[in-house]
């Protein structure tokens, strides 16, 4: 008897294998072919575990305390094969969480390069993911009202449920522990207007599952914020700067009522520039505050303006401002003497007013983005992204030279194929008076925004690489010379 229960608890586990391990009958089968049995009791066991009647022999209470005990001792060994759940994640965010191990001196090994740096990730589609989002609008403190759809009644839920796939590999969904172990020790700034203000956001609601952030600002300007995650040593900025450059208001109503700014072409903005050389990631942006009327100096005269409507002003057009702006800007990048750390430009996020201009009705009332053919990039948007593409090029040359780091987060093609994705309405209560009543320039939290973060970790992980690939080849070069 005892020799038949002792065989009867290995069918079992073989069986408990097979049925949460996904492992095929084939194996099950080889197992038992490699017990030291006779053909008979081989044949018996197989019968056993397929079904038949040898099982009644043994008291069914005898069988169930062999599995109750096989679950409770053998599960634990397979829970890697599992994963676990975000549930506990979530429960557990306010401990330190070793879930996962970054290896600084091993990134290499951990990030193959050919699943990683062979690969486009800013050419897709949008498609389904159930399994989004990964926050809402209840477990997340750090949504700015304007983008909290939810709370304001957006009636739709689809516009979270999908996710960016590149045309010729995977992107991974944001995983929140590998981030923060790659930042570890590290600081991260966000420069530029409220859509940069917007992407932050979006990504501290991510990681929310595993820790929240302590505000550490210098200031009560809410311009200027500074969050640090203690269990990481991780502080993220932001800086309020929506030209990039030096600027003021001019006039608060101006030609359209939303103000006449002076823009110092040639001239750093001081609020941010100073503060930016320690940082270990800038993240660049600018874009929608060029639409408003603009006057353009250089050398402290000027030269022109954007739909300013002032007599003996030439009209340059916004596009003439815009690329000085970041011609500046990056000017004063490659100018950073002791700056360390990767910059990324973020590119410009189109916004979908439409049937109308903002401030003439138009709205963005879709609620499913648009496939790759639907739409295309085009008049001003295209002009805009170009601008960007053109002078990220051209800085870039220079930062090799110099042997600092300028990479591109192309996030315009799939920003642009995301009409859905904006607050419309539903960034306010109906009977408020806000200035963008029907706002279809900033992205709804949770949103497709939240695809930025898997753009970023990716292009961290490829830094990780580049950076393993250029220790090796300076470790190669030094032992051959």
């Amino acid at each position: 008897m005892e020799h038949r229960v002792r065989h009867v608890i290995y069918l079992s586990f073989i069986h408990y294998i097979e049925q949460n391990c996904f492992h095929p009958p084939n194996i099950v089968l080889y197992s038992i072919s490699s017990l030291s049995l006779s053909s008979k009791m081989k044949s018996q066991y197989i019968e056993l575990l397929y079904g038949n009647t040898i099982l009644k022999q043994i008291p069914k209470v005898t069988i169930l305390g062999v599995f109750v005990i096989l679950i409770f001792t053998i599960t634990p060994l397979f829970y890697p094969m599992f994963g676990f759940s975000s549930i506990l994640k979530i429960k557990e965010s306010n401990k330190p969480i070793a879930s996962y191990v970054y290896d600084h001196d091993n990134v290499g090994a951990m990030f193959p390069s050919t699943s990683i740096e062979k690969c486009d990730i800013f050419t897709g589609e949008w498609v389904q993911n159930p399994k989004a989002p990964y926050y809402t609008n209840k477990t997340c403190w750090a949504i700015h009202e304007h983008q909290n759809c939810m709370k304001y009644g957006r009636p739709d839920y689809e516009f979270m449920k999908w996710r960016w796939r590149p045309n010729d590999c995977e992107l991974s969904i944001f995983n929140p522990f590998q981030f923060l172990e790659i930042v570890r020790g590290k600081t991260m700034a966000f420069v530029g207007d409220s859509v940069g203000r917007n992407q932050m956001q979006s990504m501290m609601c991510l990681l929310s599952r595993v820790e929240w952030p302590i505000d550490v600002s210098y200031t009560e300007d809410e311009h200027f914020k500074r969050w640090v995650y203690p269990n990481y040593n991780f502080t993220m900025s932001f800086f309020w700067t929506p030209h990039l450059i030096k600027a003021e208001v001019a006039d608060s109503n101006g030609p359209t009522q939303t103000g006449l700014f002076n823009l110092y072409l040639d001239e750093f903005d001081e609020k941010w520039t100073t503060q930016i050389e320690g940082f270990d990631y800038i993240i660049l942006n600018g874009g929608h505050w060029f639409f408003r009327p603009m006057v353009f100096y250089e050398k402290q005269k000027i030269v022109g303006c954007h739909f300013c409507q002032l007599q003996n002003v030439t009209d340059l057009t916004k596009f003439y401002g815009y690329r000085k702006a970041f011609r500046t800007t990056f000017k004063f990048i490659n100018s950073l003497e002791n700056f360390k750390g990767v910059t990324f430009l973020r590119t410009f996020a189109p916004s979908h007013f439409e049937n109308g201009l903002w401030n003439e009705g138009g709205n963005c009332v879709r609620t499913k983005p648009f496939r790759s053919i639907d739409t295309m990039l085009e008049g001003t948007n295209l002009e805009l992204y170009m601008i960007q593409l053109e002078e990220f090029k051209i800085a870039e040359k220079e930062a090799k030279k110099k042997g600092m780091k300028l990479r591109l987060l192309d996030t315009t093609q799939a920003m642009l194929l995301r009409p859905d994705g904006h607050p419309s309405r539903y960034g306010h209560w109906e009977h408020e008076n806000v200035t963008l009543y029907n706002d279809c320039v900033h992205w709804c939290l949770p949103g497709p925004i939240d695809t930025w973060s898997d753009f970023l970790l990716h292009m961290l992980k490829m830094e990780a690489i580049r950076s393993t690939n250029n220790k090796d080849e300076m470790l190669h070069l030094k032992t051959n010379s």
